[in-house]
């Protein structure tokens, strides 16, 4: 914000050079970045946080200079010249999108001679850096440095039937903007609309139709409140950046609209001539609602660890404008209209603490840090994550956000509804996750498209599933798992991540149909279902554009795992005597699972039998139609001696009959 300091001096007599102006800025929160001394003025350019809209004028600059100094601060006084015709004759007003617009004056100034502005007026905006266009826009510009409330002069006899609406625009609407660029509308915008169509883009930029030039004779005046958000989505889609639009975005006064317009009237009928129709069209379809904001001194006290006087607390609060009232150790105020940014405590503290000085809080030579120990949570994440980086998958941290494909796709809820944000920033991926494995699906996308293979990823986050009321969501830890591997690989790495927290679990992976998978399972630990795994559906691929590549999936809510979380794994000497292994390959039906096969050799396996493991699965040449070939290993160790083969012959034929008998199983080979 360029401020000229001349100009300044019109509000308050601070009697201060500009660089001990800007040390009393810097001091309550606005820098000054550069001081250049012009021709009987000085520029001095000051940083506003994106939060103190009333400070992108030179009346909330003075504002805060008398609050820090105790100066009075003078406003300008504002008298009209109006004529006899009522400005409700000549302009009609609605609001169609009161969501957009809270507020909207009109006035009008007839008999204007528009022409070369005042040397005085010329200066000024010089100093600050804007350009003499003419008197009537020079006067909208100064009053928009002066107030910060941008105001708009449209020449009036270019208005169709001198008929208003603020409205969103229509599909296939146009404008060309004073800077001549054609604007293509969409239905998001903001627009000011006559009886024929756009005439302006609320808060951004006015039309080239209905400028002032110098055949203009009477002005349109406008001042209006639009809502930041859309100002700003406007103003970036459309690439039209202006003063306008940069206050309108950090919001402006509403409850000032009036008086803001009062003063723009003024200033045009001052440097071009003119009277002022009787009356102003006022619609303010949302009043503002204030609510007092209370200020408790223990916790202003605990927030900033020193103690501040009561009557110093009122007084910094009364000089900020907010009326402040004190029962009980609780200062309570009324925010002021200007300071849109002051709604909870916390904001009433921040005041206190700028004006009273942050140098004013004391500092330490040491600083205790307190340290604590890993909770539960982070050491159980941590065991996941080491027993899955064992495995080969690389953890990953994704946005809590899908699109509407992804969370379809992936949907928990029985009526696929989710959860959103309507942040425009997120038009296209705006639904909260219900599962973690669609972001990672998304992530599998990236790596293959770079030819960054194998990959497997995981991630331990939270899933957002709707409660019963649609408003707040279940929150749940879920464990999710993405490889371009088979199943089987899959399983390996489920298995460890479950183990990781249920060391003793007996897992089982019950075959159940998912809508995203084309073939699934149910993951069951001790008989309670913990989640889900499977191969993902070529439906599923095509939606991420996934092609020549296998995909599997896993999700584990971790909070279920961690109530079934049991008795440590117990600790036992290293074998004295060498395993016997015995390799099988089993004929058997295609619908014979090795859960099945599994059942069957514990039913009838000796103690000596001490592990089962999966070699690999055949079918072709030599296997009938309908059938599979299962190779699987049996180890056998006996703890007090060395196994003899004759006896580990002995231990394997009860074990080959009984999968003959459960299974009809044939053996292939031994």
């Amino acid at each position: 914000m360029k401020i000229s300091l001349n100009w300044l001096n019109d509000y308050i007599d601070i009697g201060y050079d500009a660089h001990a102006m800007a040390d009393l800025l810097s001091d309550r929160g606005f820098p000054c970045e550069e001081i250049q001394v012009l021709d009987q003025d000085t520029m001095m350019d000051v940083e506003v946080t994106s939060n103190r809209g009333d400070c992108l004028g030179h009346i909330g600059v003075a504002r805060e200079l008398a609050a820090a100094t105790g100066k009075a601060l003078t406003l300008p006084d504002v008298t009209l010249d109006v004529n006899d015709q009522d400005v409700a004759s000549l302009v009609d007003v609605a609001i169609d999108a009161p969501d957009l617009c809270a507020r909207y004056t009109a006035r009008v100034i007839q008999g204007v001679t528009v022409g070369p502005s005042p040397d005085w007026l010329v200066k000024r905006l010089e100093t600050i850096g804007l350009r003499s266009v003419n008197n009537v826009v020079d006067a909208t510009n100064y009053a928009m440095m002066e107030t910060g409330q941008p105001p708009h002069a449209f020449d009036f006899d270019k208005i169709d039937q001198g008929q208003i609406v603020v409205r969103r625009a229509r599909a296939g609407e146009t404008l060309v903007s004073i800077d001549s660029t054609l604007c293509k509308l969409t239905e998001e915008i903001l627009v000011i609309a006559d009886a024929r169509g756009p005439v302006a883009i609320a808060g951004v930029m006015g039309g080239l139709e209905t400028e002032v030039t110098e055949a203009t004779t009477t002005i349109l005046l406008e001042d209006a409140h639009f809502e930041p958000v859309t100002v700003r989505s406007t103003s970036r889609q459309l690439v039209l950046p202006s003063d306008a639009a940069y206050r309108f975005e950090r919001i402006v006064d509403r409850e000032a609209i009036d008086w803001a317009s009062q003063r723009s009237a003024q200033l045009i009928v001052q440097v071009a001539g003119g009277r002022m129709a009787r009356g102003v069209i006022d619609c303010f379809p949302r009043p503002v609602d204030k609510t007092p904001v209370t200020l408790r001194l223990t916790r202003l006290q605990h927030v900033m660890g020193i103690e501040i006087p009561a009557s110093r607390v009122t007084d910094i609060l009364a000089a900020l404008g907010f009326a402040p009232t004190l029962e009980h150790d609780v200062v309570t105020c009324v925010v002021p209209s200007w300071r849109s940014d002051v709604t909870r405590e916390v904001d009433l503290i921040e005041e206190v603490a700028r004006c009273y000085g942050y140098d004013k809080v004391p500092t330490e030579d040491r600083i205790n840090i307190q340290v604590t120990s890993v909770d539960t949570y982070q050491t159980a994440v941590q065991a996941v994550g080491r027993a899955l980086n064992a495995c080969g998958y690389y953890e990953t941290i994704s946005v809590d956000f899908v699109d509407d494909t992804t969370a379809e796709i992936f949907a928990v809820s029985q009526d696929k509804s989710h959860l959103a944000v309507s942040d425009a920033s997120r038009k296209s991926a705006n639904k909260l996750r219900q599962t973690v494995m669609g972001s990672l699906l998304g992530i599998l996308k990236t790596n293959v498209n770079v030819k960054n293979l194998p990959c497997r990823v995981f991630e331990v986050a939270h899933t957002f599933i709707p409660d019963d009321s649609g408003v707040l969501p279940r929150e749940q830890t879920h464990i999710g798992l993405v490889a371009d591997r088979d199943f089987r690989g899959l399983r390996a790495g489920v298995e460890q991540a479950i183990r990781a927290l249920v060391p003793n679990a007996v897992i089982e992976f019950v075959p159940v149909t998912l809508s995203w998978a084309e073939a699934g399972a149910e993951i069951q630990v001790h008989g309670t279902v913990v989640g889900h795994a499977g191969v993902f559906s070529d439906a599923v691929l095509k939606a991420f554009e996934l092609k020549h590549v296998m995909a599997v999936g896993a999700e584990l809510v971790y909070d279920t795992l961690v109530s079934l979380k049991g008795p440590g794994v117990t600790l036992k000497a290293i074998p004295r005597f060498p395993a016997i292994e015995r390799d099988l390959s089993l004929i058997v039906a295609e619908s014979v699972t090795w859960a099945n096969i599994v059942s069957a050799i514990d039913a009838h396996g000796p103690k000596e039998l001490e592990g089962i493991k999966f070699v690999e699965n055949y079918r072709g040449k030599g296997v009938p139609k309908g059938k599979k070939s299962v190779t699987l290993s049996l180890c056998f160790r006996d703890v007090d001696g060395t196994l003899m083969h004759e006896t580990v012959d002995a231990f394997q034929k009860p074990i080959v009959d009984g999968l003959a008998e459960a299974l009809k199983a044939e053996l292939r080979s031994a």
